[in-house]
């Protein structure tokens, strides 16, 4: 109980610390003490870790972490809020900062200084989501098996949304509107962190009589509602409106719409063998 309620502890400080950064650069950028106040979305997550040291020894939940969900109500805002400064700050330095050299040059280091900033704090969020979810004490029913599976799935989504922002944000050059649509996609996929359905089987942990395909193949089922709806398939549209819409082609991006592409198509083709499967042992079932 001790050494679960210490991780339980280290882990909601980590995130503290990192969200108290993001709000720290807010207000530094912004120039406004104001903006201190994004400090109050840290109370629901100290809430929650009250609450679970005293009722649950520190243990987290099977099915959905309320830590890391609150980790992310707190950091997301700021994260917005330096995307879209940076973003109208870079509009305006260079429409009147044209024909000089010097101050383009000081508008450049400024512009480098703010993206490294904005870069460190989406690897940092996604590396503590994971380290994050890895010291926190397992739930009640999930396995250390259970749980390296789910951490290998992170790291995977993790590096598929890193590149989707990191690259797909170079893309909109004098498109700011599209800023928004970038960061809400990115927001969407981050809600897969504190769901952990794609690493358990209901069936098997529970006992439940397979006898729905649902039942009997839960986890991969989820697997490819998260791959259409939440990751691949957003992202697949944004690239696609890049393309076909503003004209925006280079290598990389066609090379990520085709990877997009070819994921939801071999995602909707291993539904397809599910439901074969599930058909033909119920048939044998019967018989």
């Amino acid at each position: 109980a001790f050494v679960n309620s210490l991780s339980a502890i280290i882990t909601r400080v980590l995130f503290i610390l990192v969200a108290l950064v993001a709000v720290w650069r807010v207000t530094f950028v912004k120039e406004d003490p104001f903006y201190w106040l994004l400090t109050l979305l840290f109370v629901p997550l100290v809430a929650e870790m009250i609450i679970t040291l005293k009722w649950r020894e520190g243990q987290d939940y099977k099915w959905f972490s309320p830590t890391i969900f609150l980790f992310l109500i707190s950091i997301i805002p700021s994260i917005w809020i330096l995307e879209l400064h940076h973003q109208d700050n870079k509009s305006l330095d260079i429409k009147s900062q044209e024909g000089l050299p010097i101050l383009t040059y000081e508008w450049q280091g400024s512009t480098v200084c703010q993206n490294s900033w904005i870069l460190a704090l989406h690897q940092i969020v996604l590396i503590l989501v994971i380290i994050g979810k890895w010291i926190l004490p397992l739930g009640g029913g999930v396995s250390r098996d259970q749980l390296s599976q789910l951490l290998l799935i992170f790291v995977g989504t993790a590096a598929d949304i890193l590149e989707f922002t990191s690259e797909t944000k170079d893309d909109i050059q004098n498109r700011p509107q599209l800023v928004y649509v970038i960061l809400a996609v990115w927001t969407w996929s981050m809600l897969q962190f504190p769901c952990h359905l794609c690493g358990h089987n209901e069936a098997a942990d529970e006992g439940i009589r397979e006898d729905s395909l649902w039942s009997k193949h839960s986890t991969d089922l989820w697997s490819i509602v998260e791959t259409l709806f939440i990751q691949d398939g957003p992202f697949l549209v944004v690239r696609l409106t890049l393309m076909i819409y503003f004209g925006v082609f280079h290598q990389m991006l066609i090379f990520f719409s085709f990877k997009n592409f070819l994921v939801i198509i071999l995602s909707v083709y291993r539904l397809f063998v599910l439901y074969l499967d599930f058909r033909s042992s119920s048939h044998s079932s019967s018989d």
